[in-house]
């Protein structure tokens, strides 16, 4: 993991699984000395656990991290850094980040900051990207998700983007449903 990542977030995350009563499981990585019989062996034993530890920081600790299907944003140009913000794809029923990452001209992060969205934020934000890609067309939308204009309507009050629409909007909506 980044340094500015485990240095913003780790240390706080410990201490509160540290105050839980639940039992962590080690993480180690083993060399099996079975089979080792001369140094060429040990070398292959260290490579084939650094290749699993690489394996399991990607797919495990970072592998939801960052979205291909996302969108990351060059924000600032400044002495050959460049801060890019990338939101996710909001799919939903996943693990979803939104951040910061500022990367040095080598192409190396210097330092990332994430989040991770909650269910509600996934959901919200899932409804907007649909609406925006609709042009925020209402019916466009609602032909996009598979449902009403008016069950759109009211799933956008409902996530707290009701003052998206004219009143008259959302009560001939509201109406139309009793």
């Amino acid at each position: 993991m980044h340094a500015t990542f485990v240095e913003d977030f780790f240390g706080e995350l410990v201490y509160q699984y540290g105050l839980l009563t639940l039992h962590t499981p080690v993480l180690t990585a083993g060399i099996d000395d079975r089979s080792v019989r001369s140094l060429d062996d040990l070398r292959a034993q260290a490579a084939r656990v650094e290749a699993e530890w690489a394996a399991f920081h990607d797919e495990v600790m970072a592998g939801r991290l960052f979205d291909d299907a996302g969108t990351l944003s060059t924000v600032q140009h400044l002495n050959g850094f460049e801060l890019g913000r990338f939101l996710p794809s909001f799919a939903l029923r996943r693990e979803n980040h939104i951040g910061e990452v500022i990367t040095g001209a080598d192409g190396r992060i210097a330092y990332l900051k994430t989040f991770r969205l909650s269910e509600a934020q996934v959901r919200r934000g899932y409804l907007l990207t649909r609406l925006a890609a609709s042009d925020w067309n209402l019916q466009a939308a609602a032909t996009r998700l598979g449902q009403t204009p008016a069950a759109v309507a009211l799933r956008l009050e409902r996530a707290g983007f009701g003052h998206l629409l004219r009143q008259d909007i959302l009560d001939h909506y509201r109406a139309s449903l009793c």
